[in-house]
């Protein structure tokens, strides 16, 4: 069977999907087929746009995925790749891909075909809600039990301490605004938060159930060793949603509770010193106590030097940032969307 190059000319596109690639030689090919099914099946003139691009990101490869990445990208102009120098992990990855992006609106699935891009589109329309990132749940997962459950434990507790409670906060399938990508951190293992980081930034966040797949080919990247960083990714994530505006309050709320303990116990010392004539000097609670105050002091001031370090920093920010829609414009004039609202506008 012979493929026809499609030339998309040198427009930018509407909608830009990024894929993460680390040896899935044998699934490119259907994937490519299955996307350009889905996307050039939506009807034209859709609020969303219809020019398209795909990106494959090769995360440090050794199966031959780039050169059939290069294969597929000669057939469509509209399939594009970008290569890694090594497997710097699937955040970086997201974030290289869309680094090279043009689409005002983003969407990210798994290379593996477990995420069937039939269900794009559909997620697509669900931005007009409004919405802002429309994230993916797998309504019957076909995986085995030793990665479902460890599963179910990280939505519980990641629900518990972002505040964000999906059914399904991994799945690789997701549907977003540009600004929500230019808006989150991608990094270390970030991307399994994106839903959560995004939702505490005020973007607004709904869910959909996709068709989820077997995997037919490659093994899967999930290893034991992500039990060890889940618990740390957790407290980076809870310190970036609360405290990256006000560094103080973590900082500062420890000390003082560290501080409040080490002035009890030098209280409680200078009682038995002062009133009951006991010898303190040799008490090994005293020590603690002066360390405990020292520490306060310490947590404090690093707490004060970091606020003043985010005021900086909040002074240089666009004050319109996380203003999705104005009523009227600002200067005077009529009304216009913001970015991301200018990629899918509401019915009315």
């Amino acid at each position: 069977m012979t493929t026809t190059s499609v030339d998309n000319g040198d427009r930018a596109a509407d909608i830009s999907l990024l894929v993460p690639v680390k040896n899935e030689v044998a699934s490119l090919k259907q994937l490519t087929a299955e996307v350009v099914a889905a996307m050039d099946s939506r009807p034209a003139g859709q609020p969303a746009g219809d020019r398209w691009e795909l990106v494959f990101v090769d995360d440090g490869s050794t199966d031959g995925s780039w050169d059939e990445i290069i294969r597929l990208s000669t057939q469509d102009s509209r399939v594009r790749g970008v290569r890694q120098r090594r497997n710097f992990g699937k955040s970086a990855a997201l974030a290289a891909g869309f680094a090279v992006s043009t689409g005002r609106i983003i969407v990210t699935l798994d290379g593996d075909l477990q995420d069937d891009p039939a269900e794009i589109p559909g997620m697509i329309t669900r931005l007009s809600e409004p919405a802002d990132l429309v994230a993916g749940y797998k309504a019957q997962r076909r995986d085995p039990l030793g990665k479902r459950l460890p599963s179910k434990v990280f939505n519980f507790f990641t629900g518990a301490v972002t505040g964000l409670r999906l059914k399904d906060h991994n799945c690789g399938l997701k549907v977003a605004r540009r600004e929500v990508f230019e808006n989150t951190p991608l990094y270390g293992e970030m991307h399994r938060y994106f839903a959560a980081i995004s939702h505490a930034q005020g973007f607004r966040v709904v869910e959909q159930a996709v068709h989820h797949r077997p995997r037919e080919h490659g093994s899967s990247k999930f290893g034991l060793e992500r039990y060890a960083r889940g618990g740390l990714d957790l407290l980076t994530v809870m310190s970036l949603i609360r405290y990256t505006h006000r560094p103080a309050h973590l900082f500062g709320g420890v000390g003082l509770t560290i501080g409040f303990v080490g002035v009890a116990i030098l209280a409680y010392l200078s009682v038995l010193w002062l009133f009951l004539g006991q010898a303190i000097g040799g008490r090994p609670l005293l020590l603690m106590g002066v360390l405990f105050v020292l520490l306060a002091m310490q947590l404090i001031s690093l707490g004060l030097v970091a606020e003043m370090m985010i005021s900086r920093e909040v002074v240089r920010e666009d004050p319109l940032r996380h203003v999705s829609e104005l009523s009227v414009d600002h200067r005077g004039g009529e009304a216009e969307p913001r970015s991301g609202d200018q990629a899918v506008r509401t019915e009315r």
